[in-house]
């Protein structure tokens, strides 16, 4: 028979024991937790089955030589006159034509003035505008090609992880990337570039979130000028760019009070204008470098707030499953054209100044010939 003392004390251990088991359980439920949200977002960039992609190779976008021609508003009048491509939005992580976006394709424009490349993407869908909200408003990007292994797929294609992943074991798979989320942003007003986030060297964007950002893979992006190997103060942003949507009817110019803008659920298009420079000042391997008469490989992004639901990072859509060509003519036919016209014209000036002296030294020298001797009247009491 126990004893009052051998009670108490077993009580005390099942007690202790059962403190311990819950304490166990809390926290296996937490990391189960946060497992649970760790691979939900690595997961989040992984596609559902074996990637397959069947591009049309004859796609590509051109940016003609047309100096003086836009301006960096967010309109679109005065790329009236300059042909584009359109595409259908696919997602991005599943290019299926039975997920295409809903909205219409869009339509990309492109054109430099010899020091700096502009586009313009335009893309119909109703207006939605959420104040301080990005994933609840429209969103864009531009990728390109840097290193010459950075595939499409996978951003870059580096098989490093986030935590394995430098400019030396991702070397050759860079890619340069713009990313516009417009919640911050005022219609009509210039965003990206700016001599506040230029000063601290980086490719930030305090006000409007234009930023310019390089990447290896989808685990792998950060601002220009921050790394995994330290930050570098040469780096900036080289971007600026404006965005607008055709329901607005005021025209003037928005101030941030004038929030959301315009009403919500109005059909119409939504018009995202950019521009940089053809060549950066980047010595760090993270802006693409491109070239007069040279092609390069870019793609475009698109997230949409489908049904009122926020966007998330790879839920975008895309023009295309792989690189799409980048042209930037040089202009040399219009020049070649333009030259032949002005020496035709200087040529064609002078022989004609030189045939009218000819035709005057003509006309003097007949007059001169063929004039009627004169003689001089001889009075008779002269002779």
């Amino acid at each position: 028979m126990q004893t009052k003392k051998e009670n108490k004390q077993r009580n005390r251990k099942k007690t202790s024991l059962e403190i311990s088991c819950f304490t166990m359980l809390r926290v296996s439920l937490v990391l189960l937790v946060l497992s649970s949200v760790f691979i939900g977002w690595v997961n989040s960039h992984e596609e559902s089955g074996e990637w397959s992609c069947d591009s049309d190779s004859e796609i590509r976008v051109q940016a003609e030589f047309k100096p003086g021609l836009v301006s960096l508003d967010g309109h679109a009048d005065d790329w009236k006159d300059i042909d584009g491509f359109e595409f259908s939005l696919l997602p991005a992580l599943d290019p299926d034509d039975d997920h295409e976006y809903k909205g219409g394709k869009m339509t990309v424009k492109a054109l430099h003035d010899g020091r700096d490349v502009f586009f313009l993407l335009q893309v119909d869908g109703e207006y939605v505008y959420s104040k301080g909200e990005n994933t609840k408003c429209p969103s864009v990007a531009l990728m390109f090609q840097v290193g010459e292994d950075a595939t499409y797929h996978n951003m870059g294609g580096c098989k490093e992880h986030s935590d394995s992943c430098t400019n030396k074991t991702c070397k050759g798979h860079e890619v340069d990337i713009m990313h516009f989320s417009i919640g911050n942003a005022i219609p009509g007003r210039l965003y990206g570039g700016n001599p506040i986030d230029n000063r601290d060297g980086n490719g930030n964007d305090k006000f409007g979130h234009l930023v310019d950002v390089y990447g290896w893979n989808p685990h792998c992006r950060y601002l220009d000028g921050i790394g995994p190997s330290g930050n570098d103060s040469s780096a900036q942003n080289d971007w600026k760019g404006a965005w607008w949507h055709s329901s607005f009817n005021v025209h003037s110019g928005f101030v941030e009070e004038d929030s959301p803008y315009a009403s919500g659920g109005q059909k119409g298009t939504y018009y995202f204008e950019f521009s940089r420079p053809l060549r950066t000042m980047d010595r760090l391997q993270q802006d693409a470098q491109l070239t007069i008469g040279g092609l390069s490989k870019m793609s475009v992004a698109f997230w949409y707030p489908v049904d009122g639901n926020p966007w998330h990072g790879s839920g975008h859509y895309s023009i295309n499953c792989d690189w799409v060509p980048l042209d930037i003519s040089s202009g040399s036919s219009m020049l070649r054209k333009s030259g032949t016209g002005s020496s035709g014209d200087t040529a064609s000036i002078f022989a004609l100044l030189l045939s009218v002296v000819a035709l005057c030294v003509s006309v003097f020298v007949g007059y001169r010939v063929f004039r009627p001797p004169s003689h001089h009247f001889t009075p008779m009491e002269n002779l």
